[in-house]
């Protein structure tokens, strides 16, 4: 099928429309709420190696000291072009997002006419779905590469839905993948899977899969060394330090944990799909197209990993958020094969309408429900962390030494030299992570002058300090938080 004839300038229209205004109304919601800004303090590490990497022209959180503190390598690039042009940390970023929102909703409408054959207001929908989606309407302006790996994600399964030869290619893009998120390995099981159960000969299979394989490698091993040369270890500090930090939540029971990561997809129009995803899981297995298969299994897969290594759900469960798009999709197809709104069954033509209607109402009573959230997440973010680095660029020495959790946006407005305590930069404090007494030896071994947190995070080690300043934000203790906090650090209370 040739892709030009399947464009329909209409549809591109809405597409293109519904991306701006979802874009416009999540960051006017954020600053009538408050202010612009982010969701989340992570965002300000990327702006940070990026003003570095463009500036500097060195890999580096503080400059002068190259760290590995970067999940999104390929993201951290992307975001140091607008550094280049002036238009960072928000006007490149959010332009990035809602880039990504948009080719999402070409992706889907296209692929849907692909896989389905229907050109029509079903197609449409396919695309609109996934551009009103609230989930993914947040992580477009959520200044990190969650909605980038999202996008590979859908493109790399619908490449392999409809059988794409070009191993070579779909191995390079997978291995682009592990650029954005070291969870793009996990893509290569399903495309070697695929050419297995494709209809090639042996002899072509095989060189398929060694296709693949060469593709992946090509960009994989450049990954492994270019984070081995920048923090000596073959992955990002975080890969290790997330896992460190959030241990004690795997002592929660398996079950929980898995019933945990499996409802994050089902808030909002993901609990309409659900029947649109069964129907889909039985109809394939029916007919044996285990290809079709594939990206529910790995969707399915992929929550289940979380809920082994980091089964963490808080900030909308955006670590889980990029096997979201493919169980939308093609729960989308699997309830398009079904709804029949003019059957001449009335029983089916009922049903058929009651789910269009509640669907269409949930997905849009959720986008305004995110956008809500999204503005409170951001005035969050703004009235304490970005507030406290403000106050420690004008009130600390630039030489200080600072002790912090969170240390995003105190590393791009604060630019003091700094210890994480989250391991993100400062990997050697990763195997005392959570043990506050070692924690208290390393920071007074280092010299640290102030430390800077949530008392609740770390309640020994404020005892060891002498309050200074309190963000006094109305947002957190809203929320049911509390205000972050800059200490003088005092080895010996």
């Amino acid at each position: 099928m040739n892709l030009l004839r399947m464009l329909n300038n209409k549809y591109l229209v809405i597409l293109f429309a519904s991306s701006i205004f979802v874009v416009t109304l999540y960051l006017l919601t954020s600053k009538y709420t408050f202010r612009t800004g982010f969701p989340l303090d992570d965002a300000w590490i990327h702006q940070t190696y990026a003003r570095n990497l463009a500036q500097q022209g060195e890999w580096s959180y503080v400059p002068g000291e190259q760290s590995a503190g970067s999940t999104s390598p390929l993201w951290t690039f992307l975001l140091a072009l607008g550094f280049f042009v002036n238009l960072s940390p928000y006007i490149w970023t959010f332009f990035l997002g809602w880039v990504l929102l948009f080719a999402f909703g070409v992706l889907g409408y296209l692929a849907f006419v692909y896989i389905t054959g229907q050109n029509n207001n079903w197609a449409l929908g396919s695309g609109l779905l996934l551009i009103l989606e609230w989930h993914l309407v947040w992580s477009a302006v959520s200044g990190m590469e969650t909605l980038l790996f999202s996008f590979l994600v859908l493109l790399i399964f619908i490449l392999i839905v409809i059988e794409w030869n070009e191993w070579v290619v779909l191995g390079g893009l997978i291995g682009i993948s592990l650029w954005v998120r070291p969870d793009g390995i996990t893509l290569l099981f399903p495309a070697l899977l695929a050419i297995w159960f494709g209809k090639l000969s042996n002899k072509q299979k095989q060189k398929a899969s060694l296709n693949c394989l060469i593709g992946v490698t090509s960009l994989v091993i450049p990954y492994l060394l270019f984070n081995k040369y920048i923090g000596d270890t073959w992955l990002p500090n975080t890969y290790f330090a997330k896992q460190a930090e959030y241990a004690i939540e795997l002592m929660a029971p398996l079950w929980n944990r898995l019933l945990e990561q499996a409802l994050l997809p089902l808030v909002g129009i993901g609990i309409c799909l659900l029947p649109g995803f069964i129907l889909l899981l039985l109809n394939k297995y029916k007919r044996r197209e285990w290809i079709l298969l594939l990206p529910s299994i790995w969707g399915v897969g992929y929550l289940c990993l979380y809920a082994l290594r980091l089964p963490v759900v808080y900030q909308h469960g955006r670590y889980v958020i990029p096997m979201m798009p493919i169980y939308f999709f093609f729960s989308w197809i699997g309830a398009v094969e079904w709804i029949e709104l003019s059957s001449p069954e009335r029983f089916k033509r009922i049903i058929s309408r009651a789910w269009f209607t509640a669907t269409w109402l949930i997905l849009i009573t959720f986008l305004l429900l995110g956008a809500r959230a999204y503005g409170r997440d951001v005035a969050f973010i703004e009235s304490e962390m970005v507030a406290t680095a403000q106050w420690v660029a004008i009130n600390t020495e630039p030489g200080a030494l600072i002790a912090a959790h969170d240390i995003g946006a105190l590393g791009y407005f604060g630019e003091r030299r700094m210890l994480d305590l989250a391991g993100l930069i400062s990997p050697e404090v990763i195997p005392f992570i959570r043990d506050e007494a070692k924690l208290a030896q390393y920071i007074s071994a280092s010299g640290a002058d102030y430390l800077v947190t949530f008392p609740g995070w770390y309640p020994e080690l404020v005892q060891s300090a002498w309050f200074l300043y309190s963000t006094q934000g109305k947002f957190s203790i809203l929320q049911g938080g509390e205000n972050m906090v800059v200490y003088v650090w005092h080895p010996n209370p």
